[in-house]
């Protein structure tokens, strides 16, 4: 760890150095820009190894053909529902640990990462025994054709059944964030990712002694990755030293009144990622109308988005520790400057992912299929959305500071209101009222961007989110 003398040089080269390495810092005083880079980069880089899986599972899955693609996409509908879950555990977790580090109780931290390891082994149990169970029928309500049903059922009951190490990646790493140990969270991801991309291809296709399992080995692959992962991010958590949380025995003591504190927040934070993330399974149900080929070049299109997204999703959580970190200091006006730094930053960078996105799709495209519809359907849905990008960079940060701060209700509302009563409704109309077919969906999503950018920052300018109690 850098002493305490290096923490407080702002240089480019020890602000780097900190990002990767770890840091001592204390990220409620100081130079604001520094200490949101320390903290975002990791934080992006954890969220692009998040981004990964989905993209390296589509690459070599594409070369089984659509319905492969389909089983994929499909599948990981569902699964930005435990997507959800685990995020929304993990925001419960990073703004109490975050509120606790910035009060300088660290043994109240460390309770707090115990009673979260509690609250998720509780619901992967009950997720798990229920995807096992349902995943033909589940298939089935989303309107899979028979070939993509029996194809997919292994595929979902693998992803479904092993949910855990999907909850207990986002988890961990939600704790490691609040404490400001965000380096560690992206290493947990990097041994994740490396070990899925050496496993994906050897269990797809059946390299040297592994068995051929086609699109079955793309689960096994990802679950052994993913496993690994949680693995590493336990023993950093709990079997050694060195972290900002020091973990030991009596954190493990029960305590009701802090679980039901965990439970409360997380519950509030699951509903608006379920929210938000079950509007993407209603719009993957609206494209399934329009058959096999539509839906494959959107899964392909938004396994790129998510690309992109899932690394500002990086920034913005930057901006939440640090708003966690500096109420529980006293410094709420501190906080809200990290944010609105952020914000900006966050909507340039999209701004631009989204401009390349609208003038070369192709070359995105290109390199996940061949086949020329898909591609057409999948450049679509690129173009369209990437005129949003920027919009989206801004309300990203705005939401997520919202949860840094305990205040999970108000994009909860946000999410409903915009994503339910606005999204769907109309991606619905412009693709079969008025015959735009794909292209309405995707318009729905670019405007849904733009609504939620402007709404989230009037209501973050309010500032009732600085008198929140965690």
């Amino acid at each position: 760890m850098p002493s305490s003398m290096a923490a407080q040089d702002n240089s480019f080269l020890t602000v780097l150095k900190e990002s990767f390495v770890g840091t001592n810092r204390d990220f409620t005083k100081g130079a604001i820009l520094p200490a949101l880079i320390i903290l975002a980069i990791p934080m992006i880089l954890e969220m692009s190894m998040e981004a990964l899986f989905a993209i390296v599972d589509t690459f070599f899955v594409a070369k089984l053909g659509a319905e492969s693609v389909a089983v994929v996409g499909l599948t990981e509908s569902i699964l930005a529902l435990i997507y959800a879950v685990g995020i929304g555990l993990s925001i419960g977790a990073t703004a109490t640990v975050a509120r606790r580090v910035g009060e300088k109780d660290l043994n109240g931290a460390a309770r707090t990462a115990t009673h979260a390891v509690y609250l998720g082994l509780l619901v992967s149990v009950v997720m798990g025994t229920a995807g096992v169970i349902f995943a033909p029928s589940i298939l089935g309500l989303l309107r899979a054709e028979p070939d993509v049903i029996a194809l997919g059922t292994p595929f979902m009951r693998i992803m479904l059944g092993s949910n855990a190490v999907i909850v207990f990646l986002f988890l961990l790493n939600g704790i490691f964030r609040g404490a400001g140990d965000a380096a560690i969270a992206f290493r947990v991801l990097l041994i994740a990712n490396g070990l899925n991309i050496f496993f994906c291809p050897m269990f797809i296709f059946g390299i040297g002694p592994f068995p051929e399992l086609g699109v079955t080995g793309a689960a096994v692959a990802t679950v052994c990755g993913r496993g690994a992962g949680v693995v590493y991010a336990a023993w950093a958590l709990f079997g050694r030293e060195n972290g900002r949380l020091h973990v030991n025995r009596e954190h493990w003591k029960f305590d009701p009144k802090l679980l039901t504190s965990l439970v409360r927040l997380s519950s509030t934070a699951v509903l608006q990622f379920l929210i938000a993330t079950a509007s993407w399974s209603g719009l993957v149900t609206i494209l399934a109308g329009f058959g096999t080929i539509a839906l494959a070049g959107y899964q392909i299109g938004l396994r790129v988005i998510l690309f992109v997204l899932l690394p500002a999703v990086g920034l913005a959580n930057a901006a939440a520790t640090l708003v966690g970190q500096n109420l529980g200091a006293g410094q709420p006006d501190r906080a809200e400057r990290s944010v609105w730094l952020a914000g900006v930053i966050n909507a340039v960078l999209l701004g631009l992912a989204g401009l390349f996105f609208v003038i070369w799709p192709d070359l995105v495209i290109g390199v996940f299929t061949s086949d020329p519809e898909v591609a057409a359907v999948g450049r679509d849905c690129l173009r369209i959305v990437g005129y949003g990008y920027a919009f989206y960079g801004l309300g990203m940060v705005m939401e997520t500071s919202f949860n840094g701060a305990g205040d999970t209700w108000t994009p909860t509302y946000l999410n409903f209101l915009i994503f339910w009563v606005f999204e769907i409704p109309l991606a619905y109309v412009l693709a079969y009222r008025f015959g735009w077919g794909p292209q309405g969906v995707f318009w729905a999503i670019t405007l849904a961007f733009s609504l939620l950018a402007v709404s989230a920052a009037l209501l973050f300018r309010r500032g009732k989110w600085k008198t929140k109690m965690v």
